[in-house]
């Protein structure tokens, strides 16, 4: 740009700046870093966190690409502790024959891949059996105990 145009970008009234509410940033309905999430499990520390409205944030996707989808492992801060959590439901529009849930749901994992609670309250997608048995078989982790506390698959 020249010197013109910024001379005249700045001369802009602040009045008609604060006048324009809208966001200038692009929508991101997908899992990133600082993303809200909600426990579905009966884990006792996701309970005790939905229950004083402080639900978990993400603080890593474990991907290269650091965007988080169906089936993927993250790194979350709840009530002041790193845990790690499987998401099965996320807002974001997803692949046909996958369902779209109203919020972003994770079942907290611990380091081996079971599940630190004994239920899952909500239905997850059936996709997630082929998506966790792929990584079952790569990663050696042991998620095939998500998949049985599930209660009812969509």
């Amino acid at each position: 740009m020249n010197n013109r145009v910024l001379g005249q970008i700045r001369n802009i009234p602040k009045l008609t700046v604060d006048k324009c509410k809208f966001h200038r940033s692009s929508y991101l309905s997908q899992i990133q870093k600082m993303t809200r999430l909600r426990v579905v499990d009966n884990s006792e520390i996701g309970k005790r966190a939905m229950a004083e409205g402080k639900p978990p944030k993400c603080i890593h996707v474990y991907n290269k690409t650091g965007i988080g989808k169906i089936g993927d492992v993250v790194l979350v801060a709840i009530k002041g502790e790193k845990k790690k959590g499987i998401l099965v439901g996320l807002k974001q529009n997803q692949n046909p024959k996958v369902p779209k849930f109203d919020s972003n749901n994770l079942v907290l994992i611990d380091d081996n891949g079971s599940p630190l609670g004994t239920r899952i309250h909500v239905p997850i997608p059936t996709i997630l059996r082929t998506i966790l048995k792929e990584k079952t078989h790569a990663k050696g982790a042991e998620y095939t105990k998500l998949l049985g506390i599930a209660s009812k698959f969509i």
